[in-house]
C-alpha cells in the first residue's frame, strides 16, 4: 500500500489539531502565503500532478478548478461531496472520522485557487461521528486562523466552511442534485451545461470535488506535483482509496498505486477468498458500476482500463465474490437499490426500473418467461438514453 489520502488516519487523535499539525498538517496553505503562491500556480500544480476527481467520473481536477477560476462571479463556492451512498464503500467515512483536517485544508487550498468565499461539506447524516469530528475540526481551525478572514495570514483571503446533513437520498452523490439539496430543494439532477462550474450554488461558479480528492491536495501541494505523479499510469495518477468487502479473508480500507492489478488487491491485500473457495467476479463502483468476472482479474485498476471492462471505478466500493454467489441474485439487488433511489425526475428511469425489477424478480423466483432477457436488454438501453444523471445513464 501506499497511503497519502489515508497517511494520517490512524496515526492521530482527530480531534485534536496540534496532532495534524504535528505531521505536517496546514504546511501546505502555509507554502502558500509564504511563497506568495498565485492561485493560477496551485491549479498549475494540480494539473501536473494529473489528479483527478476520485468521486467517480475522473474529471481532472485541476481542469475544474481552472474553469471555475475563470468564471466571473460576486460569488464563489467550494463543496466537498461525501454524500457517500454506494453499499459496501466506507472510504469518505473513515478520511473523514480519522482526519478531517487534510479535507478542509484541500478545501481552503482549492478556496485560494479559484477565489470561493464558502465552503460547504455535504455529508450523510448517517454519519453521525464523521459530523461531529468535522465540526470540532472547524471550530478549532477558526480557533487558530486557518477558517475566517486573512486565512493562514493572507491578506484578503477570507473563506469559512460549513456542514450541510444530506437526508440519504442516494441521487444526491450527483452534483447538479446535490446542490438543489443544499439550497433546501427536492434533491434532483438538472440538465447540464451550464456546469456548475460556470452555474452552480445560487447560480454562482462552484466547485465540487468528494473527499478523497480533498485530501490528496494538501500533499500534492508539499510535496509537488512529480512526486504525486511518480504513482500510477500515464492516464490515471497517484493513489486510490478501495473499500474492499464481500467474500473475502481481509475486508477494509486499502490504498494502493493505480494500475495494480484487481488479482494482487484481492489476494495479495485481501487474503483472497473466504474459506478457499474460487473467485467468482468483483463488483466495482457501486450500483452504477458493474461486475467484473475473474477471468479479467488481471485488469488494471486504472479509470481507461476499469471503463473498458464496463464497470466503472466508482468512489472505490469492492464487492468480492466466489463461486457461491449468484449473479442473476447480484443483479436483482442492485436493481432493487437503484429503484429505490431513483428520484423520479426521469420517467425512464422510474418506471423502467421498476419493470426490470419485476422481470428480474419473477426470474429469480424460477418463473422466467421467453422474451425476458430482450426486454431487459431493451429497457436497459431505454433507460440509459432517457435519464438525466449516472444513476439511470448506467
Amino acid at each position: 500500500q501506499v497511503k497519502i489520502a489515508l497517511r494520517n488516519c490512524g496515526h492521530i487523535d482527530p480531534e485534536r489539531i496540534e496532532e495534524y499539525t504535528a505531521r505536517e498538517g496546514y504546511s501546505a496553505i502555509t507554502r502558500i502565503s509564504k511563497e506568495k503562491l498565485s492561485p493560477e500556480k496551485v491549479i498549475d500544480e494540480i494539473l501536473q500532478s494529473g489528479l483527478r476527481g476520485r468521486g467517480g467520473g475522473g474529471f481532472p481536477t485541476g481542469m475544474k478548478w481552472k474553469f471555475a477560476r475563470n468564471n466571473q462571479g460576486m460569488e464563489k463556492y467550494i463543496i466537498c461531496n461525501a454524500d457517500e451512498g454506494d453499499p459496501g464503500a466506507f472510504m469518505d467515512r473513515s478520511l473523514l472520522e480519522g482526519d478531517p483536517h487534510s479535507v478542509l485544508e484541500g478545501m481552503m487550498i482549492g478556496a485560494w485557487a479559484i477565489g470561493a468565499t464558502e465552503g460547504v461539506i455535504y455529508c450523510r447524516a448517517e454519519y453521525p461521528l464523521a459530523i461531529k469530528r468535522l465540526n470540532i475540526a472547524l471550530k478549532q481551525a477558526r480557533e487558530i486562523g486557518f477558517l475566517g478572514r486573512n486565512i493562514a495570514g493572507i491578506e484578503g483571503f477570507d473563506f469559512d466552511i460549513f456542514v450541510k446533513e444530506g437526508a440519504g437520498a442516494f441521487v444526491c452523490g450527483e452534483e447538479t442534485a446535490l446542490i438543489a439539496s443544499v439550497e433546501g430543494q427536492r434533491g434532483m439532477p438538472r440538465r447540464r451545461p451550464p456546469f456548475p462550474a460556470e452555474s452552480g450554488l445560487w447560480k454562482s461558479p462552484t466547485n465540487i470535488n468528494n473527499v478523497e480528492t480533498w485530501a490528496n491536495v494538501p500533499w500534492i501541494i508539499l510535496n509537488g506535483a512529480e512526486s504525486y505523479a511518480a504513482y500510477g499510469t500515464e492516464k490515471s495518477k497517484g493513489t486510490k482509496v478501495f473499500a474492499l468487502t464481500g467474500k473475502i479473508n481481509r475486508g477494509g480500507l486499502v490504498e494502493v498505486p493505480m494500475g495494480i492489478t484487481i488479482n494482487e488487491i484481492i489476494f495479495k491485500m485481501g487474503g483472497g477468498i473466504q474459506k478457499g473457495k474460487r473467485f467468482k467476479a468483483v463488483q466495482l463502483g457501486g450500483p452504477s458500476g458493474g461486475c467484473i468476472p475473474a477471468y479479467l482479474g488481471e485488469t488494471q485498476v486504472d479509470y481507461d482500463s476499469v471503463n473498458s471492462t464496463g464497470a466503472i471505478m466508482g468512489s472505490g466500493g469492492m464487492v468480492v465474490m466466489d463461486e457461491t454467489t449468484c449473479m442473476v441474485d447480484m443483479a436483482r439487488f442492485f436493481l432493487d437499490f437503484t429503484r429505490k433511489e431513483s428520484c423520479g425526475k426521469c420517467t425512464m428511469c422510474r418506471i423502467g426500473t421498476k419493470r426490470m425489477l419485476e422481470i428480474l424478480e419473477r426470474i429469480t423466483g424460477g418463473e422466467g418467461r421467453e422474451g425476458d432477457i430482450e426486454a431487459l436488454e431493451e429497457l436497459a438501453s431505454q433507460i440509459k438514453d432517457g435519464s438525466l444523471c449516472g444513476l439511470g445513464q448506467t
